[in-house]
């Protein structure tokens, strides 16, 4: 088992519930939901480039960009996506209760790129074990869910 990348993956998850409760901040200042994530991207950015500067990690080139599938580039509306809908609906059901759907929702979607293999994850097949942890996980959505 690898226990680092367990428990920088949890300290990660961490830092989205508090991102969550930051869009929303950011929404009420700025007046959208749209607005408050393009904040959230344009920090991000910077920061993303100021390691990668930092690091000296070599940029892209033109040819490794063009050599990338369409459907590679979609990756960033799913983020948006994420992004846009904390700020309104975090704030709206909850953080625990958000976070949660958001979880089981991925659990949902992996166990189906896992399955097939697609978008170049290894082949998992889904078993019994796998859907009882995704059915744990659903489970508590609907705990954390109720008021």
């Amino acid at each position: 088992m690898q226990t680092g990348a367990y428990l920088v993956t949890a300290a990660i998850g961490g830092l989205l519930a508090l991102q969550v409760g930051l869009n929303a901040v950011m929404r009420s200042h700025t007046g959208t939901a749209l607005s408050a994530a393009l904040v959230n991207f344009v920090i991000g950015s910077v920061a993303l480039a100021a390691v990668l500067f930092a690091t000296r990690m070599p940029l892209p080139t033109g040819a490794q960009l063009a050599g990338a599938p369409w459907w590679a580039w979609l990756a960033g509306l799913g983020g948006a996506a994420y992004v846009a809908s904390s700020a309104v609906l975090g704030p709206l059901i909850g953080g625990a209760a958000f976070l949660a759907c958001v979880v089981a929702g991925q659990m949902a979607g992996s166990l189906l790129l896992d399955h097939y293999g697609w978008i170049g994850f290894p082949e998992r097949p889904l078993t019994t074990a796998r859907l009882i942890g995704a059915a744990l996980v659903v489970a508590g959505v609907v705990l954390l869910a109720r008021e």
